[in-house]
This record gives structure tokens, sequence and C-alpha cells, in this order.
């Protein structure tokens, strides 16, 4: 019989049992939504701190020809919206692309940066760093834009007065191969 009741828990061992449950349980839940607030802190400040203007989705409703009708794009450059069937090649181009074309580009993950200057010091500073992406990134002239040079993502807009590389750079990371077909 004093065998039975040494291996029988007396009350206060069984309590102390269910307290650390208790607060096993209570720290797991604290830790989970400690987590989740850190979490949740990091995505609401990603996307807070995304680079560019926001401008509403205009679809991406393919067209034929550059010229066929479509609705104006919300943006200039424009960012969304109706766009031809295929892309313009990734790179350095020496004119300017339609803006019908560019579109596509910008759907399939691509960053646009264009100037609108007589500058051949910022064309060369523009095309070296556009360079060092061997796709998702093109370089054109954009005649009779407000801005000296813009940078166009899916629904993005940033507009410089001055080379900024630093700026540039951040954008094209936040934005170049994020696919946008529906």
């Amino acid at each position: 019989m004093a065998r039975a009741e040494r291996e029988k828990p007396d009350r206060s061992q069984r309590q102390v049992r269910r307290l650390r449950r208790r607060l096993s349980a209570g720290a797991a839940i604290v830790g989970a939504a400690v987590v989740a607030v850190v979490v949740g802190w990091f995505a609401y400040r990603a996307v807070a701190d995304l680079p560019g203007d926001k401008f509403p989705d205009l679809g991406n409703l393919h067209i034929m020809r550059e010229t066929d009708p479509h609705a104006p794009y919300n943006s200039d450059p424009p960012t969304s919206g109706p766009h031809l069937p295929y892309i313009a090649p990734w790179g350095v181009h020496t004119r300017p692309i339609p803006r019908e074309l560019q579109v596509h580009n910008l759907e399939d993950g691509g960053v646009v940066v264009q100037y609108s200057c007589e500058c051949p010091e910022l064309v060369e500073r523009l095309g070296q760093l556009v360079r060092r992406y061997d796709k998702q990134v093109v370089l054109a002239p954009y005649p009779d834009m407000k801005a000296k040079i813009a940078l166009t993502a899916w629904t993005r807009l940033l507009t410089l007065d001055e080379f900024d590389e630093a700026r540039i750079v951040r954008f094209i990371g936040a934005y170049r191969g994020v696919d946008h077909h529906k």
C-alpha cells in the first residue's frame, strides 16, 4: 500500500503539472501573436515603401496593331492597359518604343526606363545601369515626355529630373520579374 501511495502523484504535483501546461499554452499563444504582428508590420512596410506613384490597373487587353482604337492610358508613359501581343526586346534601344508595345513588357514583369533629352552622358549612364540586367529591363528615348527620366512598371511610375542610381536600382529591384498576366 505504501508503494501505491508513492506512485500516485499527490494533489500538489498535479496542480504544478496543470499550471505548467497552462503556462506553456499561454506562452505559445503569445509567441504566435508576436510573430503575426511582426510579419504583419513588415508586410505593411514593404507595401507602404514601394517606390513610384501608383496608378489604377487598366487591365491587359491585347490589341492587334498599335493603331487600333483603345481606351486612353491613365499615365504618361503608360503603366498598364491595352497592348500588343508581343514585347520589345529587353535591353537598350535608340528609338522610342510605341506605348502599346512597352505596356506588354510591363505586363511580363519588365521595367521600362525612358528619357527625354539630348543628353549623351545621361544616356550612357542609364545604358550602363540597364545592361546589368540580362532581361526584364528596357531603356529607350521618349520624346516630349515632361520628365527627364521616367521608370515604369505595371501600375507604377517614377519620374526623375536627374540621374539617381540608388532610386533607379531600388525601383528596378522592387518590380522587375513581377508578372501581371491575369
